[in-house]
C-alpha cells in the first residue's frame, strides 16, 4: 500500500463545489488502496479578506496576532473537506498544524519548521483514515500559533511526506504540470514529463511561480519525490525526482524562467579597494533587501563600478541607502533602472555541452537584444536585459534550443 501526499491550493478549494470535486479525487485514491495525507490551503481569496480585516483595526499589527487570524482560513478548509469526504462514505479525520504539531521556530509570518511529530496521523493512517491537515502553518516551542508565509502549504505538504517517508508527494494546483516555459508567453510552450529538484529550483527562483522555492528546496534535500498535477482536469502533471544517471536524452535546456519584477542599481566611481564590495552590499543586504544578479567592473583609474538587481518593490529603499553610501564613499553617481526584465535558461544537460551560453548570445543578438547584465551557474544562465524586449526573447530562445517540441 502506497502512501501519498496531496496538496490542493486555494483555487483548488475555492468554492464549496470544488471541495467536494477534492473530496472525489481523494476518495478514488483511497478506495483504490492509497493511504493519503492531504494538505490544503485557505479557500482561494480568504488570506488576503483577513488580511484586509486586520488593516481596518491596525495599519501595523502584532505579527503574533496576525499569525492568530490568517491561520483561520486553512482550518475552516480541512473541516469542510472531512464533512465532504465523509459524506461521501470516506473516514477523514482534520487536524491544525498544532494538533499534529508541526514545530518551527518563532519568526511569525515566515516560520521555519523545525519537526513534525508524525505517530497521531500514521496512527490515524494504520486505521484506514484519510487524514486531513492545514497546510501554511505550525506552532513554536511555546505553543504560539506560526505561519510558514506565503505559499507555505506546499512546504507543509513536503514536509509532512519527507517525516512519513510518503512515496510521493503531489502538488494540485490550476496547472497540469511544469512547463517549458509560460504558455502565455509561449503558445508552444510544452509540459515536461519530468526535471530534476535542481532544475525546478532555479526554474522557481528565477521566476517559475508553480511552487514554492523553500518546498522545493526541502523535497530535494529529503529526496521527496515530487508531482505537479491539475485539480481541474486528469493527466500524469510533471514528476519532480533526483537527476537520472542516464542522461544521454536529456535535453540540453529544459526550459525558459522569467521575471518581471526587477530593477537594476549601479554605483559608479568607487575605491578599488579590499572590502568596498561589503561596503556597498552589506549595507543592502542589513536592510532586509535581497539581491539578485552582481556584477563588478574595474576601470583603468582604478575606481570601481558594482551594479546588481533587487525586487521591483525595494527599489526606491534599496536607491536611497545606496545614495547615502556613495556620499559616505565618494562615488562618481548612482544610477536606477526598474524597466528590466530577468531571464534564465535551465538544464542539468548544461553540464556536459559545450557553448550554450554563446548560442544563447547568439540567438539574442540576432534579435537586436542587448544583454545588460550576466550571471552564470552549472546549470543556468541568466541575462538582464531591457523589459519591453522580454517576450520577445523567451519566444525566440524557446525555439532556439528547440523546446517547441521536445519534452524531457
Amino acid at each position: 500500500m502506497s502512501l501519498i501526499v496531496q496538496k490542493y491550493g486555494g483555487t483548488s478549494v475555492g468554492t464549496i463545489e470544488r471541495i467536494q470535486a477534492v473530496a472525489s479525487r481523494v476518495a478514488e485514491s483511497h478506495r483504490a488502496g492509497q493511504q493519503l495525507v492531504v494538505a490544503v490551503s485557505a479557500m482561494s481569496g480568504e488570506t488576503n479578506r483577513l488580511i484586509g480585516l486586520a488593516k481596518e483595526i491596525d495599519e501595523h499589527p502584532s505579527s503574533r496576532e496576525m499569525d492568530v487570524l490568517v491561520s483561520t482560513g486553512e482550518q475552516v478548509t480541512i473541516a469542510l473537506l472531512c464533512m465532504a469526504l465523509n459524506n461521501i462514505g470516506i473516514e477523514a479525520r482534520s487536524y491544525t498544524g498544532g494538533q499534529v504539531r508541526i514545530l518551527t521556530d518563532d519568526a511569525h509570518g515566515k516560520a521555519r519548521i523545525k519537526e513534525i511529530d508524525s505517530h497521531r496521523l500514521q496512527d490515524d493512517l494504520n486505521a484506514g483514515f484519510v487524514v486531513v491537515v492545514a497546510g501554511f502553518q505550525g506552532t513554536d516551542e511555546k505553543g504560539n500559533i506560526t505561519t510558514l508565509g506565503r505559499g507555505g502549504s506546499d512546504t507543509t505538504a513536503v514536509a509532512l511526506a519527507a517525516a512519513l517517508e510518503a512515496d510521493e508527494c503531489q502538488i494540485y494546483t490550476d496547472v497540469d504540470g511544469v512547463y517549458t516555459t509560460d504558455p502565455r508567453v509561449v503558445a508552444s510552450a510544452q509540459r515536461l514529463d519530468k526535471i530534476t529538484f535542481e532544475e525546478m529550483l532555479e526554474m522557481a527562483s528565477q521566476g517559475s511561480k508553480i511552487l514554492q522555492i523553500r518546498s522545493v528546496e526541502f523535497a530535494g534535500k529529503y529526496n521527496v519525490p515530487l508531482r505537479v498535477m491539475s485539480s481541474f482536469e486528469e493527466g500524469p502533471g510533471t514528476l519532480i525526482s533526483l537527476e537520472e544517471d542516464d542522461q544521454m536524452e536529456k535535453p540540453v535546456v529544459s526550459g525558459i524562467a522569467f521575471n518581471r519584477d526587477e530593477a537594476k542599481l549601479t554605483i559608479r566611481g568607487i575605491p578599488d579597494q579590499p572590502g568596498v564590495a561589503y561596503k556597498v552590499l552589506g549595507a543592502i543586504s542589513d536592510a532586509n533587501i535581497e539581491i539578485d544578479v552582481i556584477v563588478q567592473n574595474v576601470a583603468k583609474d582604478n575606481s570601481a563600478t558594482i551594479t546588481f538587481t533587487v525586487h521591483r518593490d525595494d527599489l526606491a529603499a534599496a536607491q536611497k541607502l545606496l545614495t547615502q553610501i556613495a556620499a559616505d564613499l565618494g562615488a562618481k553617481e548612482v544610477d536606477a533602472d526598474d524597466a528590466i526584465a530577468k531571464i534564465s535558461i535551465v538544464g542539468v544537460g548544461m553540464k556536459s555541452h559545450a557553448g550554450v551560453a554563446a548560442k544563447m548570445f547568439k540567438i539574442l543578438a540576432d534579435e537586436g537584444i542587448n544583454i545588460l547584465l550576466i550571471t552564470t551557474s552549472e546549470i543556468k544562465i541568466t541575462v538582464v536585459v531591457e523589459e519591453r524586449y522580454l517576450e520577445l526573447a523567451v519566444r525566440s530562445l524557446h525555439s532556439g534550443f528547440d523546446l517547441d517540441t521536445s519534452v524531457a
